[in-house]
């Protein structure tokens, strides 16, 4: 998949239509076997998108027909599928960053700043990857309804320790001091997207001033010639409109849209005419016949397809980046003017938040809740985003790194891309492309909290 928008892939290339007649192909020179795909990561979403393009009617559709998935794809198996967004794209786009920048700037902090080398390696790397509008497909959906708000979340229970608890053996004394530290864990807010500073993060929403940063003026160009300037639409804001994105405080999921709309308009321009981020409330509404809804699961509905059947495999036990706390930068003048706190950490060595990045279960990309929710609840019997009653299955891969060397990257792994080499995934991609149903394979297999954390989310099916 390219990095431009799905429309300009089909106009640019065909892929859609190229995509179309390659299972159509292999439907006729199989005897009318029906296909199984197996899409990975962005490319869940670009076939979520194609089963709508491929029956909608010509010319903004392939003219398949309202069957053609019926009568072409026996099975869907997602491998890491980011079906609700990941949260990382956020940081991607709004300061060039995620988790692994964080730590490199912890242990070089002068390096990626331009405050000393002048190097501006991040602005460049952020007037690039905005040109990138596919990257836009990844931000969260479903706003603070899926992703929690400045109070609540789904995954709020969330502790580490317990994942360790299943891969070791523990004696009763050692769970009953489990048992009492959790009593005393502090609360996690995941809702809170985007906290400028620590304190933000973690005081109850009842301590928090916001001044509101929509409509905020904004100042003049902070573009100066002696920083050897990159262009970035930061520089279209003034230090003014930097001041007002940091005392808003606190961005949860249902904000992060507006946030971007602020201090990137241009490319939230371009991401507005091809992706969407919300709840469908109607989805017979004409309106989402419209192409730039149907990458997001929560505005659109499944194919009339009943025999068919979609799998979500991923990968879990693995700490994955789930909500930032971020500062201003020392000099906004110069450079990128938004930096996650590499300062804000826990004392707990099983602590949630590590260099500015609160974390959750995962396969290090992509979160449980983003990956499982669909298949376990939102698709998960006859609903109104499946109402041909699909059948849905998750399969997790319980991650266990490689042991040696001559593993290579882990015949057991549960990351994002790693996983691939899976030999337990490998099997059940198999199994179905020779015939077997998901009930064939022993239906669910879940280690993760996704069905207790799915339950939580009030979401009209």
């Amino acid at each position: 998949m390219s990095y431009t928008n799905l429309k300009n892939d089909q106009v640019r290339d065909q892929t859609l239509s190229r995509i179309k007649s390659n299972i159509e192909l292999m439907v006729a020179t199989s005897g009318g076997k029906k296909a199984v795909i197996v899409p990975h990561s962005m490319g869940v979403l670009y076939f979520l998108h194609f089963m709508k393009w491929v029956e909608a009617p010509l010319p903004m559709g392939g003219g398949g027909g309202p069957d053609w998935c019926a009568r072409h794809i026996k099975t869907v198996m997602n491998i890491g599928g980011p079906f609700l967004g990941v949260p990382k794209s956020v940081p991607g786009l709004f300061s060039a960053e995620a988790k692994d920048i964080a730590v490199a700037r912890a242990i070089a902090p002068h390096v990626l700043d331009n405050d000393i080398f002048h190097l501006q390696t991040l602005q460049h790397v952020m007037r690039m990857t905005r040109t990138w509008d596919s990257t836009m497909s990844m931000l969260p959906k479903g706003g603070d309804t899926i992703w929690g708000d400045l109070d609540w979340s789904p995954e709020e229970d969330y502790d580490p320790r317990k994942r360790k608890q299943q891969h070791n053996e523990t004696t009763k004394s050692e769970n009953k001091e489990d048992e009492s530290q959790d009593s005393k864990r502090k609360k996690i807010y995941y809702g809170r997207m985007i906290s400028f500073g620590k304190d933000v993060a973690e005081v109850p929403s009842s301590e928090i001033e916001r001044i509101d940063f929509r409509g905020a003026p904004k100042g003049s160009s902070v573009a100066n010639s002696s920083c050897r300037d990159v262009w970035t639409e930061y520089h279209d804001m003034g230090l003014e409109g930097v001041k007002a994105v940091a005392d808003y405080k606190v961005y949860t999921g249902g904000e992060i849209s507006n946030l971007l709309h602020y201090v990137a308009p241009k490319m939230m321009a371009r991401g507005d005419a091809h992706f969407s981020y919300g709840i469908a409330e109607d989805l017979d509404d004409p309106e989402y016949q419209h192409y730039k809804y149907w990458s997001n699961p929560l505005e659109t509905k499944l194919p009339n397809a009943p025999e068919m059947e979609i799998f979500s495999l991923y990968g879990v036990g693995i700490k994955t980046e789930r909500a930032y706390v971020y500062r201003v930068s020392p000099s906004p003048e110069c450079s990128i003017p938004f930096q996650i706190d590499i300062s804000a950490n826990d004392d707990d060595e099983d602590s949630c938040l590590t260099d500015g990045v609160y974390l959750v279960d995962g396969d290090e990309t992509v979160p449980v809740l983003s990956s499982g929710f669909m298949c376990a609840r939102g698709w998960r019997g006859k609903t109104r985003f499946n109402p041909s009653g699909i059948r849905t299955y998750i399969r997790e891969y319980d991650h266990t790194p490689p042991a040696n060397l001559l593993e290579g990257r882990g015949t057991q792994s549960g990351a994002h891309v790693d996983i691939m080499g899976n030999f337990a995934l490998i099997e059940d991609i198999m199994r179905v492309a020779a015939g077997q149903t998901g009930e064939d394979l022993g239906g669910d297999r879940i280690y993760s909290d996704i069905l207790q954390w799915a339950e939580r989310i009030n979401l009209k099916l």
